[in-house]
């Protein structure tokens, strides 16, 4: 009886256990918070790889699965949600968007991610995705005013072209001031990476954020991680857009009339003979003679109003539970402004710039404990130009006034100044001289193993990481030029013209080069991570190696060849307190083959801490605050990029000719050729060390609705390398030796805040940021002097230095009783100089620091943003100040090539400058007029010193998100139509050209003003 109840008990068992196995139907709807159905959502059975969904056009989904398995919702800006199922055979879902709580944000640092309430160093985080309405192939030209601790400038809008940018300030002199830049994990160009690829970006500002980093972390890091692959659907992402491009401001120049009349007034005001007579004005003003009186507008005759660009993209991502993938492309191309010939069919000769990227990321995991990441990236860009170049075609723009020449003379023959290549017809330079075409192509790789050591302590981690790039330029220069002719002031008694060939015709030639270079990378990390309670410890041991070797273009010279490595070890040491107290200890050790064995390796420590105020039990009572940490930090790092300096340490040698040493008596001469030192050794050289301290502030407020940060931070750079100039000629050196002599300070304050607000239906965040820094030089190798103040110590770098204006001379009694001036025979009218040392004259010894630097100082940004519905405005404001240059040139100083040269700025022409008889005003804005140079007027002053600081419209970015009820029918899973305007209006006192370029003499191809439409789709 018993065995017969037995055997029924396990037969029941079975039944059961089976019907357990037997599969069952489960379905359902996914909804959003506002009940709208979300298509493409992931539905996965837990620890099932392969066993998966996803919802379709309504929400809708369907899935078979075994009762008592746990299905995972997942969607991208959306929590994540876990459902046991046990007997539903309904499960509906309504999914919530993800925290983005200031204390869950995760910061992308030197040892990799962390929460920020852990930071204790100056890192900011930067929002991608107000990175990509920036038009520029770079995304360096986005980062001015938007990302606090970065100052940037853009010098050309050249297509292609990329603002120059450094970390808080420039804090050497010497070869090197630009920031490490790596791309996962690899120093790598920013300019080669789309900005669709990007998942993070961090800047690491202070010592303890980039001493591990050793000799390469004195300018600051930015850290740059690309997108990934994530298991679920295959998520298709793609973005087209259409650019129209303005310039922002172009010089505007006076017509011929205009510029014939001041020609008269600059030779009549200095007691000479007018340039045209009263018959010769009358012919201009009626325009009875084009081809000797024209009246020109290069500007108009070359230039487009705008030019027409496009940017595509095309990512996808997705994979299970063993295997992600994520594979993207991209296409920009950027057209210049230049007129072209129609009738030249062959080929382009209009500047414009293309590119192409392409990566592709794969996770696959080997084991449970085993990650295998791959990357394979690239880019190829391509440039091209009119023959000449656009540097020389600005030359000329400039340098070309209305009355020089016409287009074409009325017989066909080509008119151009000289036959220099930046003194041809404009309209020759930019369609008559052929074209130059220029490509840089590089492959980057990457080889990610990372593999948890649990198995011999848990929290133990080790990540290998290996780099192989290549890097290639190329160019063709195809060049000609047509026969150039100049015609004289006068005809012959038929009428005829009388030229002067200035330039034979030159059929295209083309002439080429390459450069080249290979990269090797490698470094592993292990990292351990371990919690006791309240206890929270972190330690990181990593040790890096690097190659460089250049390729192509190497010369005969053996050092050229030989690769540049770099090594080193570091660390990392961290240690929190209930997530109230912390502490990190980090160090790089780190080394460069370039400096003598006993200097090649140093020691780089940092140490920060930080209290998170906000934790302590009498704040956590105040529900309004979130966070409210204060941090500081003190370290050192190095700055080893000398240039293209190879091997300091070595002397070289050379072979002299021509009678290099003289054996002779006092009335003979001997010369016999020998050697010498062309380059005295400089073992004792180093990289430059920067002693960096950062005291810093983290807050966020009233739920996250007002957060932010604000550091203060002090540089002291020492060991800056330069060249010893002024050595006494005793000691017998033949050329200049090297040494690490330079100090500098610098001291600063970044801070950016954040405010979000719902009002109504609508949600409204606004932002700002800004950046100020000042550096003083302490010490540097200059000439001794009795005058301090024009020593460049206790100056800043970059700093203007020129005469004071003391205004114009009003009349002779003025130049009698004012200190004599050297630079040559003054005139009522003329620049009034200070003599600053009281001499009695006016000279060199009188040039002074005036204005600011060259480079800003200050950079700041904010915005506004408000979304409503799938309705979304953003408007960013940028700006600098604390900067200040000089202008001059042929345009700026009118006439004085005295040849006919250089244009006349109507800007220039309508103010009110001196005028003999009529305006004789000491305070006018433009000195008397001279035909020829003026070595007194055109030195560099005050007078000729602006003001470089702006406030402009960065971006205005109008986008509408179409409704997924509409999207979803044709099974799209999200919709973006989007307007953006970049550099739309510019508020500065500087009227001439476009204040950013920084640009003396206008001679450089003028930023743009962008127009864009585009459409964003997601599958």
């Amino acid at each position: 009886m018993k065995f017969i109840l037995l055997t029924c008990i396990v037969l029941i068992g079975m039944f059961f256990n089976v019907r357990a196995q037997e599969e069952i139907t489960v379905k359902g709807v996914v909804l959003d918070e506002q009940n709208l159905p979300l298509i493409g959502v992931s539905i996965a059975v837990s620890n099932m790889p392969g066993l998966g969904t996803t919802t379709v056009t309504d929400g809708k989904y369907s899935i078979k699965m075994r009762p008592f398995q746990t299905l995972i919702f997942s969607y991208i800006g959306y929590q994540k949600k876990e459902v046991l199922v046990k007997d539903q055979r309904t499960i509906n879902v309504t999914m919530k968007e993800n925290d983005d709580s200031k204390l869950n944000e995760v910061v992308i640092t030197a040892t990799g991610a962390v929460k920020r309430i852990a930071v204790t160093g100056a890192i900011t985080t930067v929002d991608v995705e107000r990175l990509k309405s920036n038009p520029s192939t770079s995304m360096a030209d986005a980062l001015a005013g938007v990302v606090p601790g970065i100052q940037a400038m853009q010098s050309s809008g050249r297509p292609g072209s990329v603002s120059e940018f450094w970390i808080r300030s420039i804090s050497t002199f010497g070869a090197n001031n630009s920031a490490l830049v790596l791309i996962d994990g690899f120093e790598r160009d920013m300019n080669e990476i789309n900005v669709e690829d990007v998942a993070s970006f961090s800047v690491l500002k202070d010592a303890s954020a980039t001493a591990i980093y050793g000799s390469r972390g004195a300018n600051g890091v930015i850290l740059i991680t690309t997108k990934r692959g994530k298991d679920g659907k295959v998520e298709i992402n793609t973005k087209i857009e259409g650019f129209y491009n303005t310039a922002t401001k172009l010089p505007d120049f006076a017509d011929g009339y205009t510029y014939a009349s001041l020609a008269n007034e600059a030779k009549t005001t200095r007691n000479l003979q007018p340039l045209y007579s009263g018959s010769e004005m009358e012919i201009l003003r009626l325009g009875l003679d084009p081809d000797l009186f024209p009246n020109v507008d290069w500007m108009d005759v070359l230039l487009r109003d705008g030019a027409k660009s496009q940017r595509s993209i095309l990512n996808l991502s997705g994979g299970g539970k063993t295997a992600r993938y994520f594979v993207s492309g991209g296409y920009q191309n950027q057209q210049g402004m230049y007129k072209v010939d129609e009738a030249l069919g062959d080929y382009n000769t209009n500047t414009n710039f293309k590119k192409y990227t392409y990566r592709l990321n794969v996770d696959m995991d080997i084991t449970k404990s085993t990650l295998l990441k791959v990357g394979v990236s690239g880019s190829l860009r391509q440039q091209n130009d009119p023959g000449v170049g656009t540097a020389a075609i600005w030359t000329t723009l400039m340098g070309y006034n209305p009355i020089m020449m016409p287009m074409q003379y009325s017989n066909g023959k080509i008119p151009s100044w000289t036959g220099k290549d930046d003194n041809l017809n404009p309209w020759v330079q930019g369609t008559m001289t052929g074209y130059n075409e220029s490509w840089t192509n590089n492959i980057q790789t990457t080889l990610n193993l990372e593999q948890k050591l649990d198995f011999i302590t848990n929290g133990l981690t080790f990540i290998g990481r290996y780099g192989y790039d290549t890097n290639n330029d190329n160019y063709v220069k195809r060049f000609k030029r047509p026969e150039l002719w100049n015609a004289a002031r006068y005809r012959n008694a038929d009428g005829t013209l009388v030229y002067t060939r200035v330039a034979e015709e030159q059929k295209m030639t083309q002439t080429s080069g390459s450069d080249g270079d290979r990269r090797d990378f490698f470094e592993w990390d292990l990292l351990y991570n371990k919690d006791l309670g309240n206890h929270h410890f972190g330690a990181i041991t990593k040790y890096t190696q690097s190659s460089k070797v250049f390729t192509q273009n190497i010369g005969t010279d053996l050092k050229n060849g030989i690769a540049r490595r770099n090594q080193g070890i570091a660390g990392r040491v961290n240690y929190n307190w209930n997530n109230r107290y912390y502490i990190d200890f980090n160090f790089g050790y780190t080394g460069s083959e370039n400096f003598h064995k006993d200097y090649r390796f140093g020691f780089f420590p940092a140490i920060s801490g930080a209290w998170n105020i906000g934790e302590e039990p009498f704040l956590k009572k105040l529900k309004w605050v979130n966070m409210f940490k204060v941090r500081y930090s003190y370290g050192k790092a190095g700055n080893d990029n000398m240039g293209d300096i190879r091997f300091p340490y070595l002397y070289t040698i050379e072979q002299m000719t021509g009678g290099g040493y003289n054996f002779g008596g006092y009335d003979s001469n001997n010369p016999w050729n020998g050697i010498r030192y062309s380059s005295i050794a400089s073992p004792n050289v180093t990289w430059e060390i920067a002693t960096k301290q950062d005291l810093g502030l983290d807050y966020s407020f009233f739920g996250d609705k007002v957060n932010g940060a604000f550091d203060l931070f002090s540089e002291r750079r020492e060991g800056i390398y330069m060249r010893r100039e002024y050595l006494p000629g005793f000691a017998g050196l033949e050329s200049d030796p090297s040494a690490n002599v330079g100090i500098v300070k610098v001291r600063g304050f970044d801070g950016n805040i954040a405010v979000t607000q719902k009002l109504f239906n609508v949600d409204l965040t606004f932002r700002a940021n800004v950046t100020y820094s000042k550096n003083e030089i302490i010490e540097r190798d200059e000439e001794n002097t009795i005058y301090e103040y024009r020593l460049q110590e206790g100056h800043r770098i970059n700093q203007a230095r020129g005469l004071v204006s003391l205004g114009l001379f009003k009349d002779y009694d003025d130049i009698r009783n004012s200190p004599q001036q050297t630079f040559g025979t003054v005139m009522p009218g003329d620049i009034k100089y200070k003599d600053v040392n009281g001499d009695g004259k006016v000279d060199g010894t009188d040039v002074v620091a005036i204005g600011a630097t060259t480079r800003p100082n200050l950079t700041y940004g904010f915005g506004l943003s408000a979304r409503w519905k799938g309705l979304d405005i953003n408007m960013h404001f940028q700006g600098v100040g604390k900067s200040s240059y000089f202008i001059s040139g042929s345009s700026v100083f009118m006439f004085s090539g005295g040849d006919g040269w250089g244009n006349v700025l109507t800007s220039l022409a309508n103010s009110n400058r001196w005028i003999l008889g009529t305006n004789e005003d000491p305070n006018a804005e433009y000195p008397r007029l001279t035909y020829g140079n003026n070595s007194n007027n055109y030195q560099r002053s005050s007078f000729w010193l602006r003001d470089g600081s702006y406030l402009r419209l960065k971006t205005l970015d109008i986008g509408y998100q179409i409704p997924k009820s509409l999207v979803n029918r044709v099974r799209i899973s999200n919709a973006r139509i989007f307007f953006v305007g970049t550099n739309l209006y510019t508020f500065s006192k500087f009227k001439l050209w476009d204040p950013e370029l920084g640009n003396p003499d206008g001679k450089v191809y003028p930023l743009s003003r962008t127009f864009s439409l585009g459409l964003s789709v997601g599958l």
